[in-house]
């Protein structure tokens, strides 16, 4: 399976933090915000991955990731020229998915949770179709809303309603087979004049083809997208790894637990940390044992 990071947008709601530097390398703590995306892929297992995002904040991001070698990574880059709707991902990224099963995740978008990569694994190792994964909110007007009938089947997914007849909203989070390139060609532009990404959901819940994965207790979704949520995503990566004494989203540390760079390998990046406290973690974990 193959991963797309839409890291597009204008960061209008985080102006004017966001008029000189892209809203997905803003700080999230101690690391910018797209590593919180991009681990939630690698922690899925997947290496090979397209980072979507404007002209302007395209090279800078390159220039942080660079080509993902040194992760054990193949990262591609494609501009979005203007916002066109999550949806539009597939148009931008069709060779690059080049009829494979693609997982999309939005770039402003942090998930956390001891079994999430149980999950996500899980669900591509069965998928089909589509599967997206739902959270409890207490405003799920905000959202797109899932509506389930009794037997927990996802029957209806609606944008932003009224009257929510769920609180379950469906996160930055998607897997999709080889159809949804054609899906996303096939739609028209929301009153909005873009694709929605919620169009492509129910064309796989109209042919029964939509699974949806609620993510209860235990696990949390934030997005980056405003200065409060901003800051809110950084209180909680700072208590976590505080209390803890490990690091959410260390990109360095997934490589090496997924075997994709040795501990030699590790040793290799840690200089360019300095004495930060992530590169001292770092220096740590290639000292380690190994399993340690």
């Amino acid at each position: 399976m193959k991963g797309i990071v839409l890291a597009g947008g204008s960061g209008t709601r985080l102006l004017p933090l966001t008029r000189t530097v892209s809203k997905q390398l803003l700080p999230v703590y101690d690391k910018p915000a797209l590593y919180y995306p991009l681990s939630t892929l690698m922690l899925a297992g997947i290496q090979d991955i397209l980072i979507i995002s404007t002209p302007r904040d395209l090279p800078r991001i390159a220039e942080l990731l660079g080509d993902g070698e040194y992760l054990g990574l193949r990262l591609e880059y494609a501009e979005q020229a203007r916002p066109r709707g999550i949806a539009d991902a597939f148009l931008v990224g069709s060779e690059f998915i080049a009829g494979e099963p693609v997982c999309l995740i939005l770039g402003d978008n942090l998930f956390y949770g001891h079994d999430l990569p149980h999950l996500l694994r899980r669900a591509i190792a069965a998928h089909a179709g589509a599967t997206v994964f739902a959270y409890s909110v207490r405003k799920p007007e905000h959202y797109g809303v899932v509506e389930f009938d009794q037997g927990g089947h996802p029957i209806d997914i609606v944008e932003k309603p009224h009257q929510p007849r769920s609180r379950w909203a469906v996160t930055g989070l998607y897997l999709y087979d080889q159809q949804v390139v054609d899906i996303a060609r096939s739609l028209r532009p929301s009153v909005r004049g873009e694709l929605e990404i919620t169009d492509v959901n129910r064309a796989y819940l109209q042919r029964g083809e939509l699974a949806v994965v609620r993510l209860g207790r235990g696990h949390a979704w934030l997005d980056t997208g405003t200065p409060a949520t901003l800051l809110q995503a950084s209180q909680f990566v700072q208590t976590l790894e505080e209390r803890q004494g490990v690091k959410i989203a260390c990109l360095e540390e997934i490589a090496l637990r997924q075997g994709w760079i040795s501990r030699d390998r590790l040793r290799g990046l840690t200089d360019q940390y300095a004495s930060s406290d992530y590169g001292l973690y770092l220096q740590q974990l290639s000292e380690a044992s190994v399993g340690g």
